[in-house]
């Protein structure tokens, strides 16, 4: 999957090229993928200055004009799946089956997106004589958009995380300038092909731009970007937050999500389904997921028999070549990053850590590994580990287990199995996390519904409506002398 020419970024709306270009490689075996052209200082100017021209002409757009560009986005994703699934595989090294999971909630997320346009923003009417001073007026309440936003989207989900910050922003009628990550671009340049389908949207209504990381202060300080959308780390979303502080920031950031098993749910059933579902959402992305499975919290009464069955389920990972359809587990995103999660289980093993099984490193590749008795000084313990690493913690009862959840910096998403359902509604209110998942792995996610944490895992909320609000403000109309 290589080419001679270099992908073309997307200037409002049409196809550029600068002259710097970058290589993307396969994190599999290190195979060119494709050069990126890279935009020059003129052209971000081009794309920001369209961005802000666009915004009054994009926000009085009709309903029916930006679903009907939605719908198209969705219904192309799904005609091109297999050949975007390939390619999220190739620059990414995500297993195939994954990537074609990826595809699917794209399509989902733009559909939804469309459906949502035709709906949103239909405005709130109150009544304002309760009181005297009140009598003939009535208000009414509508969303408009703060202006034009950043996305900022990592390399994990490389189409799924673009879609949830451009779907909203065309739903609302507000311009985006997208940032895909650096690693992982070329999916994200696929959609400007098929954006570029569309018919309806003003010229700046979007651009997809491949700004190296070292430039991108500049562009984030820019005042005709209010809104800015940042999903990756926690380090580097706080540092863009503190450096704009008077505008909109959404930041969906890290997490080391805790898996807890309750002594309820304690038949071999119960306990075959929990360990498998740990074992694959802990290493279903290779790890690179903010809601992977790192922490497994488990009841004294079940942890020995759980224990077990989730080392077997984790050494039944298939691992190897993410173009292969049998394969589970690929490589990490680089080789650097697999060497930093050895360093880091070694860590954890030097201080006292049992190694139940992984613990290997082969290039970009790291064995899906389980410890137990993690000490609370290692690295591990405490930081979000973004690879195929969990580790196993006997508790005694609920209290203690929700406990060990809120025992971090982080609270992005918590599974709990259980079957009380006194227990789940406990869990609802102690845990500290934007998300709980009752009976399953903190890692499901479902694209419409309200996704992001607290802490230090972010503010605000993804999920299409939610996101589509987050752009927006209220704005109040008030009529008056009408005979109510």
């Amino acid at each position: 999957m290589t080419t001679a020419a270099p992908y073309a970024f997307w200037l409002a709306g049409r196809q550029a090229t600068g002259t710097d270009s970058f290589e993307v490689t396969s994190p599999w075996d290190g195979a060119l993928v494709g050069r990126v052209s890279v935009p020059d200082e003129a052209q971000v100017e081009a794309a920001v200055a369209a961005a802000a021209a666009a915004q009054a002409e994009f926000s009085a757009t009709p309903a029916h004009v930006r679903a009907a560009a939605l719908d198209h986005v969705s219904q192309r994703l799904a005609e091109r799946a297999d050949e975007i699934a390939r390619l999220i595989t190739a620059e990414n090294g995500k297993p195939l089956k994954w990537s074609r999971g990826e595809v699917g909630r794209a399509v989902s997320v733009f559909r939804w997106a469309a459906e949502e346009a035709r709906r949103f923003n239909s405005g709130e009417a109150q009544r304002l004589d309760t009181d005297p001073g009140g009598v003939g007026r009535l208000a009414l309440t509508r969303r408009f958009g703060r202006g034009p936003v950043l996305g900022i989207a990592p390399f994990n989900f490389p189409l799924n995380l673009v879609a949830h910050k451009v779907a909203p922003a065309l739903a609302v009628g507000v311009p985006i300038i997208l940032k895909p990550a650096p690693a992982t671009p070329l999916s994200a340049l696929l959609l400007g092909e098929i954006l570029a389908e569309t018919e309806g949207l003003p010229a700046g209504a979007w651009s997809i731009l491949t700004v190296p990381n070292d430039r991108m202060p500049a562009l984030v300080e820019d005042p005709r970007l209010p809104v800015i959308s940042f999903t990756g780390s926690d380090t580097v979303g706080h540092a863009i937050a503190d450096s704009v502080p008077r505008k909109h920031v959404t930041l969906e950031l890290g997490g080391n999500a805790a898996a807890v098993v309750l002594a309820d749910w304690s038949s071999d059933a119960d306990l075959d389904w929990a360990a498998n579902r740990i074992a694959t959402f802990a290493n279903y992305q290779g790890g690179q997921s903010c809601i992977s499975v790192q922490r497994v919290i488990a009841d004294a009464a079940v942890y020995d028999a759980l224990a077990e069955r989730v080392v077997a389920a984790v050494r039944a990972q298939v691992t190897g070549d993410p173009g292969d359809e049998a394969t589970d587990v690929g490589p990490l995103v680089s080789e650097s990053a697999a060497v930093r999660v050895g360093q880091w289980v070694d860590d954890a093993v030097a201080k006292g850590a049992k190694l139940l099984a992984g613990g290997t490193r082969d290039g970009a590749g790291y064995a899906p590994t389980v410890l137990a008795d993690l000490p609370p000084d290692a690295v591990l313990a405490t930081e979000e580990v973004f690879g195929p690493v969990l580790s196993l913690h006997r508790v005694n009862g609920a209290a203690e287990a929700f406990a060990a959840v809120n025992d971090s910096r982080f609270g992005l998403q918590a599974g709990v199995f259980t079957h009380d359902l006194q227990l789940a509604f406990r869990a609802h209110r102690d845990l500290e996390v934007g998300g709980v998942v009752i009976g399953d792995a903190p890692s499901y996610r479902a694209d419409q519904m309200p996704y992001g944490g607290v802490k230090d895992s972010g503010s605000g909320r993804e999920g299409v409506k939610y996101a589509m609000e987050d752009y927006t403000y209220e704005r109040v109309l008030v009529l008056t002398g009408l005979d109510l």
